[in-house]
């Protein structure tokens, strides 16, 4: 059964590469919603108090740890914790599912991945870049959701040398468990900011499928790219331990019903 949240009949910012009329699904947000129906009629709540909400401030990121990807080795990927805010700087190439569709095929074929394709040591940004106007060095370039990538994940990380993964929303079980068995990481931009953290990146090209657009691989230089450590290379995954932790506070919260 599938709930509709929000439906827009008329225009709608959206992706550079949708359909001229589309269905906008409201991401992974609205999939962690949760409810139970009693049958005992509609239901009315009355919105939480934001004194409830966690008090969070804008600082200068001082408690987050600064890492330079060029050369990073996963001994030190290995004392990165979930629930840890990196600032990320150095190279990364990206990737979504089409690129990593053609990676895999290429692999399953024997043949040799295009030329300037290196994912040894390496992470991927699952990220469909907007293309760059005036003088902005890359147009906005927010996450793409992680899970659809998951069926790729094994053969990426035992074939091809890479050792992490960015993007948004959680990982299945089976590519948490690569994760673990390869010592590897993954990583979650933040989701619906896109053009900020395009702020984060300084030089971008085009090194391989040019004829998928949005979806070519690009290569990236970012400096300060915040990201939090979504799934260690020890396996434990915040998407798991997260919401069981809200789950406990939650219930000490006191919520109002209208009957």
């Amino acid at each position: 059964m599938t709930t509709v949240l929000d439906v827009k009949v008329k225009t709608y910012p959206t992706h550079a590469v949708a359909k001229p009329v589309a269905i906008i699904p409201n991401c992974a947000a609205s999939r962690h919603i949760h409810f139970e129906l009693d049958g005992t009629g509609p239901v009315n709540l009355v919105p939480p108090s934001l004194d409830e909400w966690p008090d969070i401030e804008l600082g200068n990121a001082d408690g987050a740890r600064r890492v330079n990807l060029d050369g990073i080795t996963k001994e030190e990927i290995a004392t990165w914790k979930t629930g840890e805010t990196l600032l990320i700087s150095g190279t990364i190439l990206t990737g979504r599912d089409a690129a990593h569709k053609r990676i895999c095929d290429l692999i399953a074929q024997g043949k040799p991945l295009p030329e300037g394709v290196d994912f040894k040591g390496k992470f991927i940004y699952y990220v469909g870049p907007v293309p760059a106007v005036r003088d902005e060095v890359i147009g906005p370039a927010g996450p793409t959701t992680s899970t659809r990538m998951d069926k790729f994940v094994e053969t990426m990380l035992s074939e091809t040398g890479l050792i992490g993964m960015i993007g948004k929303s959680e990982r299945g079980q089976q590519a948490t468990d690569s994760i673990k068995k390869h010592g590897a990481v993954y990583l979650m931009a933040v989701g619906g900011a896109a053009y900020l953290v395009s702020k984060a990146i300084k030089k971008a090209r085009v090194v391989a499928f040019p004829e998928l657009g949005m979806e070519a691989i690009h290569e990236f230089e970012v400096k300060d790219m915040p990201v939090t450590v979504a799934v260690d290379s020890q396996g434990n995954n915040i998407h798991l331990t997260g919401p069981a932790e809200w789950k406990e506070k939650i219930k000490q919260i006191d919520f109002k019903y209208i009957e």
